[in-house]
């Protein structure tokens, strides 16, 4: 595993994680500041690597965001990133926290080969407070609840993102990234 921005070394690479945390327009900036942004589009769409988009990085691939005022995004997965809401309440009328952090269920909506070994309702851990609404829900391959049914996961092709974060959900986290190693791209 190499950490990098560099292009000679993303361009050789066999597959790609493209993690982001904070804010989406610092992350926009950086990532077409570093030109990853062209980078990330070859290995999505000409070179069709297995990509594992995590938190910030899946909302990245979105079409727009609504956090900061509007962002123009990657626009790799037709969607938006919208903010839960203030105040955001459960169904019962309970006031929820935002950012929604900590341990929340994942429903596996359909098989995919990252999800192997993983039961669907395993508990992965979330630190966010705006989620992706792909134009296409036949997108989501996990959701999480937390006073909506919100996209946890995502799969369209050579591509697989996130909202939660596999590098911090212990067994199964792991179980997935060990996945996406093995992983051919294809579902």
């Amino acid at each position: 595993v190499t950490v990098t921005h560099d292009h000679a070394a993303i361009s050789k690479a066999d597959r790609v994680v493209f993690p982001g945390v904070g804010g989406i327009r610092d992350c926009m900036d950086a990532i077409s500041g570093l030109g990853c942004d062209q980078l990330l589009e070859q290995a999505i769409t000409v070179d069709r690597k297995p990509v594992l988009a995590i938190c910030v990085g899946m909302q990245s691939l979105m079409t727009t965001s609504e956090e900061n005022g509007g962002v123009a995004c990657l626009n790799q997965v037709p969607g938006e990133v919208t903010f839960f809401g203030s105040p955001h309440r459960a169904s019962d009328g309970a006031r929820l926290k935002v950012p929604h952090m900590g341990w929340n269920q994942v429903v596996q909506k359909r098989a995919h080969p990252l999800w192997a070994g993983i039961e669907s309702g395993t508990h992965f851990y979330f630190v966010h407070s705006y989620h992706v609404v792909p134009n296409d829900p036949d997108l989501v391959v996990g959701t999480f609840d937390y006073g909506l049914s919100g996209c946890a996961a995502l799969a369209r092709d050579n591509v697989f993102a996130t909202q939660f974060h596999p590098e911090k959900s212990h067994q199964a986290g792991l179980t997935l990234l060990k996945n996406f190693l093995s992983w051919d791209g294809t579902c």
